[in-house]
């Protein structure tokens, strides 16, 4: 695992899979042009390092995770599926059998102290302290031509409930207004919302402090759809496999990642709003402007020679389909244990993480595809999702085209499409009201006798065992296979 974003630029470029950019590189519209460009490329496209963006001394990073190799590398994987194991490992406890099973499982026992995080007093992040600094010296990028102004993308911002003390990290965007103030985009559904409507109804400033670039286990962290109340640091310290370290901010109450490249310390105050967007956001498709928070800057704090790392969303494919797939391989066994029928899940990179929802399931009694539906609707920040497909485990759910195929043949519209209504996304510009609208539901498993189906049900198409293995010796021969 890397301690630091510098590291992970390191082994990136060893292993060829970062492009430095030498030229003059405008961050208004042409930096975001290269990035989205580099991300609709093969395999997501290359990291890009912008060493020299026009008119600013400080470097400037972009779709270092924009491909499941290098998101599998920033969290110490082989392949994102190995993630389901270490977590499942983690959240199924087994009574020993013995002394010797004692044994065993110490390691795993000493690996929960490994999940709180812990404070130094020392850190890169604050080698260089600004008090009453400004935004002026980062690249902040304006990445769309109708865009409200410039946005910081990528920020982990960190808050803390007034009442309960209780830490949030999200990734919500921040529109420059000047080199004092930001917009702060808190959704009504997200965490860093609820600590400001607290504050609000006590008539308390929130103290904010945001960090850019810490090290890529927190980034991913930061926009993992964590439940209410679980830390996002927790998260990290399991991914990270060791205590993520923090360090006291200089003029508000809160710790950040000693490890970010910048920190921006400040506050917002009750009842303050101003108008923020439009942004052109990964729907595809321009967020309309509406009033939010006003973040107001009190300090900066630096590396001696930071790096700012950004990132461009828009339409897909791009960088957040990658942070997506972490999270789907994540939290997989998590839902699993409260849903053990589900076999797999998939988000598609064209539904933009909650349009479609296709999951695969063993069905075992009449209804079954309805009661998933009902249970992901009510599950977390799932409960977003606009149309959920449910199909037999014997459907591979992460291959789009063939959910397609046997929607199309298994579906009775009459029969097996469920209409409903409820919490949806602020961004779902299609829905009845703001963050109200409808969902689809589609079963589109095997129907059975007992759910009303009295013909016989087709078979699939199939070859054998022995054909299959010979037709693949044959186009192996043709150089039509590997």
């Amino acid at each position: 695992m890397f301690n630091d974003l510098n590291g992970f630029i390191a082994e990136l470029d060893k292993r060829r899979e970062l492009a430095r950019i030498s030229e003059p590189v405008d961050p208004k519209l042409e930096i975001s042009a290269v990035i989205d460009a580099a991300s609709k490329s093969p395999n997501g496209g290359p990291g890009l390092l912008f060493e020299k963006p026009t008119g600013y001394d400080m470097p400037v990073a972009a779709n270092l995770f924009g491909s499941e190799s290098r998101m599998s590398l920033a969290l110490g994987v082989e392949k994102l599926d190995d993630l389901a194991g270490e977590i499942c490992a983690l959240t199924t406890p087994q009574m020993p059998k013995g002394f010797l099973d004692a044994l065993k499982m110490l390691p795993l026992a000493n690996r929960l102290k490994d999940l709180m995080p812990k404070t130094v007093k020392d850190a890169p992040c604050q080698e260089v302290v600004q008090q009453g600094g400004t935004l002026d010296a980062i690249p902040i990028l304006t990445t769309w031509p109708e865009d409200g102004g410039p946005y910081i993308t990528l920020p982990l911002v960190f808050t803390k409930d007034p009442e309960t003390g209780m830490r949030n990290i999200g990734t919500y965007r921040m529109q420059v207004y000047d080199g004092r103030t930001t917009g702060m985009h808190w959704q009504r559904h997200k965490g860093g919302a609820q600590h400001h409507r607290v504050a609000e109804r006590m008539g308390k400033r929130l103290d904010v402090a945001v960090a850019l670039g810490p090290e890529p286990v927190l980034s991913y962290c930061a926009t993992a759809p964590m439940p209410e109340g679980l830390d996002e640091l927790m998260l990290a310290g399991v991914l990270g496999k060791r205590r993520v370290e923090l360090v006291k901010c200089v003029t508000v109450d809160l710790e950040v990642p000693a490890s970010a490249q910048i920190v921006l310390e400040g506050y917002v105050e009750p009842g303050e709003r101003r108008r923020e967007g439009p942004f052109g956001d990964h729907t595809g498709f321009y967020s309309l402007a509406d009033d939010f928070p006003v973040f107001h800057l009190t300090c900066v704090t630096m590396r001696k020679s930071p790096i700012y790392l950004t990132t461009v969303v828009g339409i897909p494919p791009m960088e957040d389909l990658y942070l997506g797939k972490a999270s789907e391989r994540i939290f997989l066994p998590l839902i699993q244990k409260t849903l053990p029928e589900i076999c797999d899940m998939h988000f598609p990179a064209a539904g933009i993480f909650h349009n479609y929802v296709l999951i695969s399931i063993d069905k075992r009694y009449p209804g079954h595809a309805r009661k998933i539906m009902s249970a992901v609707w009510g599950l977390g920040q799932l409960m977003f999702s606009k149309c959920v497909v449910i199909v037999d485990k014997d459907v591979n759910v992460q291959d789009p085209a063939e959910v397609a195929w046997i929607v199309g043949t298994h579906v009775d519209p009459a029969r097996d499409v469920v209409i409903t209504q409820g919490p949806v996304d602020d961004l779902d510009d299609a829905a009845l009201l703001p963050a109200y609208g409808g969902k689809m539901g589609v079963d589109a498993t095997r129907k059975w006798p007992s759910e009303g189906f009295v013909r016989e049900w087709p078979k699939r198409l199939k070859t054998t065992e022995a054909a299959a293995a010979k037709a693949a010796s044959v186009l192996r021969n043709l150089k039509l296979q590997k």
